[in-house]
């Protein structure tokens, strides 16, 4: 069942989030969710800070863009995108491996309509546990290593407004500034439900 997305505005956004340590049917269930809310907002990754939870959590498919991802390699072994996807990540720990940086436009589901260019490194090794808990090492490069970064700063408590060239985000001040209202709203809205 899709959850509601978290916007600019929204205090979860900036909270670095919960270790996770149940690997239960509840979790399952709510990584199911998230991934549901992901497909239906037409996006590659998405945090638990953007549906309202801070845990480190996150998920990610790129199935429809698998020639973006230059390389897999999960628990020492090559392997094609099919297999990895849709990925669910608890407790990631990145890394950044050596190699070029590069700046690509990025866009996040908390910030619609809002993109900005941001430098990143191309290639980063992932620790982390599924969703049964076991834990795994990836290895990759490409879209996939820049959706892990962008899906790890989330679990971090930071927004790629925070890596973007401060003269890129004054450009965009008046659009962030009417979507930092817009959420605290939402998110009042929100609160009053629970």
């Amino acid at each position: 069942m899709p959850l509601s997305v978290s916007y600019y505005g929204d205090p979860v956004l900036r909270q670095r989030g919960a270790t996770i340590t149940a690997f239960d049917k509840a979790l399952a269930d709510f990584a199911r969710d998230m991934l549901d809310t992901m497909t239906e907002n037409e996006g590659i990754g998405l945090a638990a800070q953007q549906v309202g939870h801070a845990k480190r959590l996150f998920v990610a498919d790129l199935q429809s863009r698998t020639a973006e991802a230059e390389k897999i390699v999960l628990d020492g072994k090559n392997v094609p995108p099919a297999l990895l996807m849709p990925l669910i990540v608890a407790n990631p720990e990145v890394e950044f491996l050596p190699g070029e940086t590069r700046t690509v436009e990025e866009g996040c589901l908390s910030f619609p309509e809002i993109r900005g260019k941001i430098s990143r490194p191309w290639s980063v090794r992932l620790r982390y546990q599924d969703v049964q808990g076991q834990p795994h090492v990836l290895e990759t490069s490409g879209l996939l290593a820049r959706v892990i970064q962008h899906e790890f700063d989330h679990v971090e408590g930071v927004l790629f407004i925070d890596r973007m060239e401060s003269k890129y985000v004054e450009g965009l001040d008046a659009a962030l500034k009417k979507l930092k209202r817009e959420g605290k709203n939402l998110a009042k809205l929100g609160n009053k439900g629970k």
